[in-house]
């Protein structure tokens, strides 16, 4: 399978660079995690967003979900249209208004994920571990049911221990890093250091930190990564249009 990061950034797009969106392919099968600010602008130049397969989205803070409704926009009203006339989108409802948020007529559909269940979704088997963070959030366990390939995602999450066993030798681990190594106080989100840490507990084969502050030195930040999750672990810091093959 492969991943091209769209959005990469924390809270709001900045320096031509938009917040969290993911297009994983498994052959022809394409699948939009999270679907930040920019997100639309992004896919439409690596990609055709009317072949969309589907949608998921770990949780409704705007720099996951900002462009939903111009992607919703984009199938009604575009004049090229393909048999696949309805785009599922899948969310939790633990908020029902934002839920409710992802039907439009002749465009897309809301479909609630079970959070306790595995999601059967095309080439991938998709589990799912509640974060911590302000609202109901969920890390991600992609399963490429032909190759057994993991992608884990941590989605918005401050750290703790139990992501461990979640994230267990993911073959790329894709960590919430929105702070350096200094950051004290409050946290909703992971530290370099944290991040780094969780990639070398769980095992992780190789490691993209994402979800990144709008300013700061990303070679300092990446050297913290690597500092925490040891030489082992190939990181990787996101950039627009970066893609890896998992």
């Amino acid at each position: 399978m492969k991943l091209t990061v769209l959005g990469f950034l924390g809270g709001y797009p900045a320096n031509g660079n938009g917040t969290s969106s993911y297009l994983l392919e498994s052959g022809d099968f394409k699948l939009l995690i999270d679907c930040g600010s920019a997100a639309l602008l992004s896919l439409e130049e690596v990609s055709d967003p009317l072949k969309l397969n589907a949608v998921i989205l770990t949780h409704y803070h705007h720099d996951h979900t900002a462009d939903v409704g111009v992607l919703q926009y984009y199938w009604q009203l575009h004049e090229k249209r393909y048999a696949e006339a309805v785009l599922p989108i899948y969310g939790h409802q633990l908020d029902q208004e934002n839920f409710a948020g992802l039907s439009w007529p002749n465009s897309t559909k809301g479909i609630a994920y079970d959070p306790k269940e595995t999601l059967d979704l095309g080439p991938f088997s998709i589990t799912f571990f509640k974060t911590h963070h302000p609202v109901a959030a969920f890390a991600l366990r992609i399963v490429e049911k032909l190759t057994k390939k993991v992608l884990v995602f941590t989605a918005d999450t401050a750290y703790f221990s139990e992501l461990t066993a979640f994230a267990k030798r993911a073959d790329l681990l894709m960590t919430d890093t929105n702070f350096f190594a200094d950051k004290t106080g409050q946290k909703w989100h992971m530290t370099s250091t944290e991040s780094g840490k969780l990639a070398k507990d769980s095992a992780a084969k190789q490691l993209l930190i994402t979800h990144l502050p709008a300013n700061g030195d990303y070679n300092q930040l990446r050297a913290e990564v690597e500092k925490s999750a040891g030489v082992q672990i190939p990181v990787t810091v996101a950039s627009r249009h970066l893609t890896i093959e998992v």
